[in-house]
């Protein structure tokens, strides 16, 4: 036993060093750089205290970036659990070639991000709107990427599309815990899908939709890959994300101190959201 508890250990001990030098030790270097006034560049600078923690309260790009991000990850993370367990429900149905739509409906989880954001680029910029012309809808006859008012819209339906694969997947997994018999029993006492679904379905695979929401949640505030694709942060500063506001300032504006701040009060916030969430969906998981 102790010869085996040692092998554990020892392989334990390289994965814990690694995390640490390329997880733990850069983000506890961050947060010495968030007190002080260092650009990113050469080796002078000075302990400024606190000031870049109130500053970022006072900057309006900042402001906008959480705003915009926040709105962006209420809408995805909504409406990719909604379609991912209608589709879930549908896939999990004796059906035809169930097993071929449920590989189809995952293939999109596998896909680069940034491929899958430069393709609808392109399909937002040259497609979409040469159809919307012909067939004479002046919604689909513009590049809604280039539109400060709906360009976060492109960026939500990329998102969507590429976070219904992992969700749906979870979902069936939830279905296939539940037993046939409860089923069977509520059809004899002649429920309706909707009550079977409200009674049954939805209270069973409660662990799986907890699971669901904080994912889509998490991913949604930490877009990044897709803005870039994208937008690139335009039209202007419209759908520049906190991620892409972090990256663009601090590697490439000068403000890596700042941003290094700013990255410090985006981590609290994510993990926050992420304790929130769990203890309420939670605690409505015990309550159903």
């Amino acid at each position: 036993m102790n010869k085996r508890l040692t092998a554990f250990y020892w392989m334990t001990v390289p994965a814990v060093i690694l995390f640490f030098v390329f997880m733990t030790l850069p983000a506890l270097q961050g947060i010495y750089y968030s007190f002080t006034n260092w650009n990113g560049f050469g080796k002078n600078y000075d302990f400024v205290g606190i000031k870049n923690y109130i500053n970022l309260f006072k900057d309006n790009n900042v402001g906008n970036a959480y705003w915009f991000t926040f709105k962006l990850a209420i809408v995805v993370t909504l409406l990719t659990n909604v379609l991912s367990l209608i589709i879930a429900l549908g896939l999990n149905a004796k059906i035809k070639f169930r097993n071929f739509f449920r590989g189809i409906y995952f293939l999109p989880n596998i896909l680069s991000v940034l491929i899958v954001g430069y393709i609808f680029n392109y399909l937002f910029s040259n497609v979409f709107t040469i159809w919307g012309q012909k067939l004479g809808i002046d919604s689909l006859s513009t590049n809604i990427l280039g539109s400060e008012g709906l360009a976060w819209i492109g960026v939500a339906i990329v998102m969507i599309w590429q976070s219904i694969a992992l969700n749906t997947i979870l979902y069936l997994a939830g279905l296939q815990t539940i037993p046939t018999s409860l089923y069977e029993a509520s059809n004899l006492d002649g429920a309706s899908r909707w009550r079977e679904f409200w009674s049954i379905t939805f209270p069973l695979i409660a662990p799986f939709f907890t699971i669901n929401m904080v994912l889509a949640m998490k991913n949604s505030l930490m877009v990044f890959d897709q803005i870039v694709a994208l937008t690139n942060g335009g039209p202007g500063r419209a759908t520049q994300s906190i991620s892409h506001l972090i990256y663009t300032g601090g590697f490439q504006g000068g403000e890596f101190a700042y941003q290094s701040a700013n990255s410090v009060i985006y981590f609290i916030v994510i993990a926050v959201i992420s304790i929130l969430q769990l203890k309420f969906l939670q605690k409505r998981e015990v309550d159903m």
